[in-house]
């Protein structure tokens, strides 16, 4: 060793190690946590979004190389990867819990089931954030009443990141806050998760106990993101009872259940369950149906958390943008209401 090494002289050294995620170097991206010398043996400890990224291995072997090669060869370096999440940094840091809402097909009523979920969670006095991931069809601003806003902005780290907005105690973003809505969106796979990204990671979701997503149908490129780069707590899957939608829901569900992608299933809603008439509430018309529904669940060994009846109400409150959750004196209420609880009791068994 030539000389007394500095925290200085480490530094200088680190300056030339770049992490090509965000292209630039990982003193200026503010990643390095802790350097500790003695005598000729250094400590460094780097921050990285996720440890399971092949970068981690990059940067870490460029850390030795570049330490070696500007402060000599008799320098032993320790590097100590650290992800945000466990130095409490990071856009998703502080949300405990991510549940993801899918379908197999459109038109089951996911949204609607989403947003009431979301409300139904909050009015049990948890912290909750909604993410309209459908990105071909938001519908989430109309049924939050907040269709024509937009986010605040705010900046982290010298970064541009949104401000959710906030409505019924729930905060809300959506990718309809950024188009017109008569404007059709025709973009390729890779603008699609690039959006969804932005949205879940360049915003200040701040500390939530369940960031509720409603997921696009289907098993496309947001579905394979979302499973591959985030930590989902679990999926409620969404059906109507038709062996139709039961058998789209089905692949939607088989996805999460591969091997590289294992996420764990909540259980069913069953959306269009029934019809009961307003001057006959005992009655039920099963109009298109039923034991579809029971059989995938025995089948996925899951349980069904409702069953959401057909009702013109429910339909009106959506589209007024106060979803039927917030009707204390509906019957329909209390099925959103036993969902959400159903949600909770499956998310503790895990």
């Amino acid at each position: 060793m030539s000389k007394f090494i500095t925290n200085h002289d480490v530094t200088d050294a680190l300056k030339e190690v770049i992490f090509f995620a965000k292209q630039n170097n990982i003193v200026d991206l503010n990643m390095i946590d802790n350097i500790e010398i003695k005598g000729n043996d250094i400590k460094i400890s780097v921050i990285f979004p996720k440890l399971d990224d092949p970068s981690v291995g990059i940067v870490y072997n460029s850390i030795v190389k570049t330490i070696k090669d500007k402060l000599g060869e008799d320098v032993n370096v320790e590097v100590l990867p650290i992800s945000e999440k466990d130095k409490g940094l990071g856009p998703l840091s502080g949300v405990k819990n991510i549940i993801a809402v899918i379908a197999g097909k459109g038109g089951v009523g996911k949204s609607t089931v989403a947003a009431n979920l979301a409300i139904a969670l909050s009015k049990e006095g948890k912290n909750v954030g909604i993410l309209d991931a459908d990105i071909m069809g938001p519908s989430v601003p109309i049924m939050f009443g907040v269709e024509g806003q937009q986010p605040g902005v705010i900046e982290r780290q010298g970064k541009p990141v949104m401000v959710p907005l906030e409505n019924h105690g729930v905060k809300i973003l959506s990718l309809g806050f950024f188009v017109q809505p008569d404007q059709a969106l025709m973009w390729r796979g890779s603008m699609i998760n690039n959006a969804f990204n932005q949205l879940m990671k360049d915003s200040e979701w701040g500390n939530l106990d369940y960031l509720v997503i409603d997921m696009p149908p289907g098993t496309g490129d947001i579905q394979l993101t979302l499973a591959q780069s985030y930590n989902i707590r679990g999926t409620v899957l969404v059906t109507t009872p038709q062996k139709i939608a039961t058998a789209d829901v089905r692949r939607a569900a088989m996805m999460y259940r591969q091997d590289k992608l294992t996420i764990p299933l909540l259980g069913l809603v069953e959306n269009m369950s029934y019809f009961t008439p307003d001057d006959q509430p005992d009655k039920k018309y099963y109009i298109f149906g039923k034991g579809a529904t029971d059989e995938l669940a025995g089948e996925l060994d899951i349980p069904v958390l409702g069953r959401i009846p057909i009702g013109e109400k429910i339909v009106e409150s959506g589209d007024g943008g106060t979803p039927i959750i917030l009707n204390g004196n509906e019957k329909i209420t209390l099925t959103f209401k036993e969902i959400a609880l159903n949600v909770l009791k499956e998310i503790d068994k895990l």
